[in-house]
């Protein structure tokens, strides 16, 4: 059965409770609140619902994961690394960031990252905790994402592209950047064929909820503030 949350209340169920059809629904209701959504990425698990739907919190099992230090970086995505083509920067326009990741994409009607989302993810931003990637071409943005970081661990929630490589540029680059601060894994919470090609895999809930306790509340040495990142330059 299905358990509604309270608004009085930022408990959630044991993750052992998903559903597994659909997989990994946890709970519904609550609200989108900084102190919440803090709780339910510690507790290990997301919100993801359509406009009109009540909010809905999920745990998949097994979790799609990516570990920072496995990055498979395709032949082809080096030589476009390597031409400076694009720079990336951290954390300078999140707001942009996850309004353009909110735009429907090609066959896709309507958004899950709805305004009550992106005004919760920007509260989450300025408290230092959820970061945007900004992939630039000259002065254009053309391609980014955002998610949360906590601990040695990041949070991957979506991206965006508007030239051919930028997304994949952008998420290399982070990558790359947590691996050298110390991160240990990367949710990526569903797989998609994108993420299983960088090297992304399927991990037991169990084994997920291990890496949250062993992590959340570990040190890293990221710097988000940073200039212009030059491709060319990363340890490829």
């Amino acid at each position: 059965m299905l358990t509604w949350l309270e608004r009085s209340s930022l408990n959630f169920p044991p993750l052992k409770q998903a559903l597994r059809e659909p997989n990994g629904l946890l709970a519904a209701g609550g609200d989108l609140s900084a102190q919440r959504l803090i709780a339910a990425y510690r507790h290990g698990c997301f919100p993801w619902f359509e406009q009109g739907q009540p909010i809905l919190w999920w745990s998949p099992d097994p979790r799609t994961v990516l570990i920072p230090e496995q990055l498979h970086i395709s032949r082809s995505l080096r030589k476009v690394l390597r031409s400076d083509q694009f720079s990336v920067t951290f954390d300078r326009n999140f707001a942009q960031v996850i309004h353009a990741c909110a735009q429907p994409r090609e066959q896709q009607h309507g958004t899950w990252i709805t305004d009550s989302i992106q005004n919760a993810y920007i509260s989450l931003h300025q408290q230092g905790i959820a970061h945007s990637v900004e992939v630039w071409h000259g002065d254009e943005l053309v391609g980014g994402l955002y998610g949360i970081a906590m601990g040695q661990l990041f949070f991957g929630e979506s991206m965006f592209s508007r030239m051919s490589n930028a997304s994949k540029v952008g998420f290399v680059t982070l990558v790359k950047h947590l691996n050298a601060a110390g991160f240990v894994l990367i949710d990526c919470q569903m797989p998609t064929e994108h993420l299983l090609n960088f090297g992304a895999q399927s991990i037991a809930r169990s084994d997920f909820s291990d890496y949250l306790q062993r992590h959340l509340d570990q040190s890293s040495r990221m710097q988000w503030s940073t200039d212009n990142i030059i491709t060319s330059t990363l340890n490829l």
